[in-house]
């Protein structure tokens, strides 16, 4: 592997632009780059963006709720987004008819409870709270 290329690549990467450097001398060093340094570069190139992209959408992010700070608001209302569903208990729909503390809302699986009075010959609307 030519070092001095990749040096060269790595110059490129850590320093500003320079304007002396004409576009063709950066496409020549480009084709005389082997496919194993073009695909190196190509990575780094990738990450770059990534990170480009990452670090302006951080530096959005903090903008934004530090504005809505300052206007006494918090991001999320700024935008209607919901904290976190809250699920609720269903009201139970049905009682053991002998131990009131046994209750079933009428959703999921029957309790054991339910079934063995359903057996038992009773009715469904005979167990309705």
């Amino acid at each position: 592997m030519n070092h001095f290329k990749l040096d060269k690549v790595h110059y490129y990467r850590h320093t500003p632009f320079n304007p002396t450097h004409s576009e063709r001398q950066v496409m020549t060093d480009l084709n005389n780059m082997s496919l194993e340094e073009l695909k190196a570069l190509e990575k780094e190139v990738g990450a770059a963006i990534k990170t480009f992209e990452a670090r302006k959408l951080a530096e959005a992010r903090d903008v934004l709720t530090a504005k809505a700070k300052e206007l006494g608001v918090s991001i999320d209302e700024v935008f209607g987004v919901k904290s976190g569903k809250v699920k609720t208990p269903v009201a139970p729909k049905y009682r053991h008819p002998e131990n009131p503390s046994l209750t079933w809302s009428g959703r999921g699986r029957q309790p054991d409870w339910f079934k063995e009075a359903i057996e038992a010959g009773a009715d469904k609307s005979d167990l309705l709270i």
